[in-house]
């Protein structure tokens, strides 16, 4: 698999990640049998980053990572976490030192270490990223040895373009697809200037972009797809990019069309968003052992031609951009 340094780090990681939020809930039921089956074919297949957050199965994701790596042994891939989605209410005011340390205390505890490879902050309020002493704070406990590195996990384009004026912001993880093509960019520009690692999450749009959803597709009620279809538990965005499900039926219909007939329309989608150099690791989920080593795989895929990415992008401009362009 295709490795990348990490910006201003010192870590190396594969292009293809794994993200540990399905592992942990909002899915509908993924056993704890299968989330290890599918992080050990991740690890299995050549990955080397793992992102995850407190809040994922109220720990049960970082909690299932620490026994599959201690089990494991070896080279440790890098594990990216998160804090801050434990405020309740979640508000500027909470993201202070006090309680940022403790939200990294406890995942130090649930992924079993002494120090935490990433720490990102979870999507927080617009106004944190006007409020220099949270960046400070993390300085602080990074200082302390608690946390080798710290970024942020945003919502919004310019969100993003804020948080990368602190120097010591070395990652910034933000969706992207097909569907949400604004990251693209004055934000990718940036982020290379600057070499601040990218993280693309929601790269297959909640499943939309694996071709399999349909219209008459239900999903358990413990799945975010079903209850925050219209952002009713967190940022709408999270959820099928934001865009509204006929449309995205419509868009992926459209899509087809583009995908070579020797591989799966998750592979394309992937390999689309490793198109853009900026991008450093994109993090699909995996419900499965299966869903992993094929994820994995997309890393080796050969490079799509400018006529296909001028069609994906005609496809964005047309059905998808008119939803979502502007509001993230």
């Amino acid at each position: 698999m295709r490795q990348h340094i990490f910006g201003k780090t010192e870590f190396t990681v594969s292009d293809i990640g794994f993200g540990a939020w399905q592992i942990g809930g909002s899915w509908g039921e993924v056993s704890e049998a299968d989330g290890r089956a599918a992080l050990n074919a991740a690890l299995d297949s050549g990955v080397t980053f793992i992102d995850t957050a407190d809040v994922y199965g109220d720990g049960r994701s970082e909690r299932i990572i620490a026994d599959v790596l201690k089990s494991r042994g070896g080279t440790r891939p890098m594990v990216a976490t998160k804090a801050g989605r434990r405020l309740n209410p979640h508000v500027a005011d909470g993201y202070n030192r006090a309680n940022l340390e403790a939200f990294i205390d406890r995942s130090l505890a649930n992924l079993d270490v002494e120090c935490l490879d990433l720490v990102q902050l979870h999507c927080p309020p617009t106004e944190v990223y006007y409020r220099s002493e949270v960046f400070e704070g993390l300085e602080e406990i990074r200082r302390a040895g608690k946390i080798r590195h710290y970024g942020v996990s945003v919502e919004k384009v310019d969100e993003a373009l804020k948080a990368i004026e602190y120097p010591g912001v070395v990652s910034v993880q933000i969706i992207f697809n097909m569907f949400r093509q604004r990251p693209a960019g004055l934000f990718f520009a940036e982020a290379r200037r600057r070499n601040v690692a990218v993280i693309a999450r929601v790269p297959l749009a909640s499943g939309l972009l694996s071709g399999k959803i349909t219209a008459d597709t239900r999903f358990a009620a413990e799945d975010h797809r079903n209850f925050n279809r219209h952002g009713e538990a967190f940022d709408v965005g999270e959820t099928f990019a934001g865009v509204p499900l006929d449309t995205g039926l419509q868009a992926v219909e459209e899509v087809r069309k583009l995908v070579p007939a020797d591989i799966t329309m998750a592979a394309f989608a992937l390999r689309w968003i490793l198109m853009h150099e900026a991008v450093t690791v994109v993090i699909p989920g995996a419900r499965n052992a299966e869903q992993a080593r094929a994820n994995a795989a997309a890393s080796a895929l050969p490079a799509l031609s400018a006529e296909v990415m001028a069609a994906a992008k005609s496809v964005y401009d047309r059905l998808i951009a008119p939803h979502v362009h502007q509001r993230w």
